[in-house]
């Protein structure tokens, strides 16, 4: 979540939701009943303007496990267009001679566009744009003189209008138009917990948060009648999962998404966006906003088109936030930008941490997320200094790289690493090579690279074998520098070879899956990967006929199978919604011809169907809850089943909040309820809505997403420090959701 850092307050980054109806379950009933005292807040959304001139839009977008993603800070990528360097509606934030790092550069939405074949060439399959929104319009000048902008596009002012310095809404359709030409996708960068920086000071500082919609003020941070933002003061404590998610970040003015007003502007905006043609959506900082709104917001978007949707959550370090950040990717239909893989890689290949670190991460992450191909895996971005920063050598960050491309998950480079580019300046905080000298400006577009030609060659394998989108990782041999690990879905094989260190090691009592025979290395030997002959076995346990592997080198060794009549399913995406959503799942031989799709036990409305993609349309009927997707081929071989989670009805974000609850030192309040959204009364903390917040005791609150408009029955209970459960008494509470804008509610605990 990056935010420029050196200024005035001498900020930076931490590296920190049509109408309800449908089937309903009935309700069960867990304890004894209260009549509940309800506060409902809510306003109507309205429906993004259907005048906006969409781009062509790619189908079956909800899945990128066969995509390299490719970040980048539009300001720095490619100046395109020079007229728009330094607009009339936002002068002096344009650095012409580059000197100054905290000001915009010239790149454009004209310059991707330019460089789309470069982007092709390198197999690239979606392009990570910077939030493309209109940022503050006048620069931030601190005591000493320094001018800063929102060349990052992380101070938004207007979420509706692009930033005049990247181009027009034409300039943006073009640019998504030239991608879906070339077979690539556009993921739009979407800052919404907060706006620029608030004025502490009462210095005119900026725009003071300004929010803008078309151009009309809504508010600012000083000037808010409306209570778009969070006036809570600014976080200290990063491990308090309240101040995370309701205090400001560095003085960031931080929205409440608990109001009507500013989650409806929000939905809106997001619709306008994606009207015109974006096909994913990163969610920057959602650490720092309720999960709650996070899902009923992900429904919204769900609801109108079925992009693949993640998250930033920085820093993994809290076991309790690592908790919530599980759950959020398990239950709320988004995935995550993997930085607990990231952290991991650079140990090991920066900073000299044994391989066993990596192996370890990668096997926590398979048996914690329930979709662990759809995270977001990167070696660097905008968050953290460039690798090379760290560690000047292109072997390790080439490594990197291999590995980054062919552990589980989707890979994401940073632009100009291709290129090796870095700048090793000190920032305000120390850092070497740090914000903003990790956002440099691309030093050469050339094809001859080894970093260029290894993700060509990893992105082709991508596409062409199965194993390296969908397959489970294991480990196959290990020391501090040598990691050998195997991807399989069903007979689908690559096996990964990395030597990080200087010495060579003989491979001795290798086995593997892959079939008996001889393999020549995916990267042709760009990091001196040779032949790799494997004899007969059993049970994936051939033999690998001795094999040293030298310091420095890393090697790709593939099986595909041939075409089989069994279709095998690999991934679902998105992995939430409800009737009407528009859902892809791709796998292998799913055949020429129709066949049908079955939702939980419902067949489904088929949309598009090919060999390796099928998308459908979920049906009415189906049970809310986690339901099994099957594909049965004409042939009526059916394959196997992928979890998919139902929604009860469209959501709604509802705060709940009890009072007088009494707790001891180490318990935990939650709550569940009747419909799968609250859990449906189960007290596991991986499933109940929680643990709730206790700014002040003993009142506790959280919001949740509910289905719009149907009654539902809920209770609170507590998780003592031992494990054991205290149920609230008396009996259920209940309550019906609005149909649009946000809920709450607030009831006294039970005794």
């Amino acid at each position: 979540m990056p935010r420029l850092r050196n200024m005035y307050h001498k900020l930076k980054v931490i590296v920190s939701i049509f109408l309800v109806a449908l089937c309903f379950v009935a309700f069960t009933t867990a304890t004894p009943s209260w009549a509940s005292v309800e506060k409902v807040s809510s306003t109507s959304h309205a429906v993004a303007d259907s005048s906006i001139a969409s781009s062509a839009i790619s189908s079956g977008t909800g899945d990128m496990t066969g995509d390299v993603i490719y970040q980048l800070v539009t300001d720095r990528f490619y100046d395109g267009d020079t007229s728009n360097d330094n607009p009339s509606s936002a002068p002096n934030e344009y650095s012409a001679d580059k000197s100054n790092w905290q000001l915009y550069w010239g790149g454009d939405f004209q310059g991707v566009t330019d460089k789309m074949s470069y982007l092709k060439d390198m197999g690239i399959g979606a392009i990570w744009i910077s939030p493309p929104v209109q940022n503050i319009s006048s620069p931030a000048v601190d005591s000493s003189g320094n001018a800063s902008a929102g060349y990052h596009g992380y101070w938004g002012m207007d979420f509706y209008v692009p930033d005049p310095h990247f181009g027009s809404w034409q300039d943006f359709d073009t640019m998504v138009t030239a991608a879906h030409n070339n077979g690539i996708k556009i993921i739009m960068d979407w800052a919404i917990n907060d706006t620029s920086p608030e004025d502490v000071n009462n210095s005119s500082y900026a725009n003071d948060g300004a929010l803008l919609k078309n151009g009309t003020k809504l508010a600012s941070y000083s000037d808010d009648p409306s209570g778009y933002f969070h006036h809570n003061g600014g976080v200290t404590d990063y491990n308090d999962q309240y101040q995370v998610e309701y205090k400001n970040l560095f003085n960031l003015a931080d929205l409440a998404q608990e109001n009507s007003v500013t989650t409806e502007y929000l939905k809106d905006a997001v619709d306008t966006w994606l009207s015109h043609g974006v096909d994913g959506i990163r969610m920057d900082a959602v650490k720092h906003m309720p999960s709650g709104f996070l899902k009923s917001y992900a429904d919204n978007i769900y609801r109108q088109r079925g992009v693949f949707l993640f998250g930033e959550w920085a820093d993994t370090s809290s076991a309790a936030l690592w908790q919530q950040e599980v759950k959020l990717a398990n239950a709320d239909g988004m995935s995550l930008e993997n930085f607990d893989l990231n952290t991991s890689i650079r140990d090991v290949f920066a900073s000299g941490a044994s391989m066993a670190e990596l192996d370890s991460t990668i096997s926590r992450q398979q048996s914690s997320f329930d979709w662990s191909n759809q995270l977001v895996d990167f070696v660097d971005g905008q968050d953290v200094s460039r690798f090379l920063s760290i560690n000047n050598s292109t072997s390790l960050l080439d490594q990197a790289t291999v590995v980054n491309m062919t552990v589980p998950g989707i890979p994401s480079l940073y632009y100009g690493d291709e290129q090796y580019t870095h700048d090793d300046s000190t920032n305000s905080s120390d850092q070497v090579g740090g914000d903003p000298y990790n956002r440099d400006a691309m030093s050469s577009f050339s094809e001859n690279t080894r970093n260029f030609k290894i993700v060509q060659a990893l992105a082709s394998l991508r596409k062409n074998n199965p194993a390296l989108r969908y397959g489970s990782s294991t480990e196959r041999w290990i020391n501090n520098d040598v990691y050998v690990y195997e991807r399989k879905f069903y007979n689908d094989v690559v096996l990964v070879a990395v030597n990080k260190g200087n010495s060579s090691y003989t491979l001795n009592n290798l086995n593997t899956s892959l079939p008996n025979g001889s393999y020549s290395d995916n990267l042709s030997g760009l990091l001196g990967g040779g032949t790799l002959t494997v004899g007969e076995g059993s049970n994936g346990t051939n033999p690998v006929s001795s094999y040293t592997l030298n310091g420095g080198q890393a090697a790709v060794w593939s099986y595909v199978e041939p075409s089989q009549t069994t279709p095998e399913i690999g991934n679902i995406g998105p992995t939430m919604g409800r009737s009407g959503d528009v859902v892809s799942v791709t796998g292998s031989n799913f055949g020429s011809g129709t066949g049908t799709v079955n939702v939980g036990g419902v067949t489904a409305v088929i949309d598009q169907w090919s060999p390796t993609e099928v998308d459908f349309t979920i049906p009415q009927g189906v049970k809310p809850g986690s339901e099994n997707v099957v594909v049965t081929t004409t042939g009526s071989l059916a394959s196997n089943s992928i979890a998919y989670n139902v929604l009860s009805a469209a959501q709604t974000a509802t705060t709940f909040t009890v009072t007088g609850t009494s707790t001891s030192p180490g318990d935990e309040l939650y709550l569940t309820g009747n419909v799968p959204e609250l859990g449906s009364w189960n007290t596991d903390s991986a499933v109940a809505i929680g643990p709730m917040l206790c700014p002040n005791y003993p009142t506790w609150f959280t919001m949740a997403s509910l289905p719009a408009g149907l009654p539902i029955q809920y209770k609170f209970f507590v998780k003592k420090a031992n494990g054991t459960v205290q149920w609230e008494g008396g009996s259920n509470h209940t309550y019906t959701a609005p149909s649009s804008g946000t809920g709450a509610i607030s009831v006294a605990w039970q005794d």
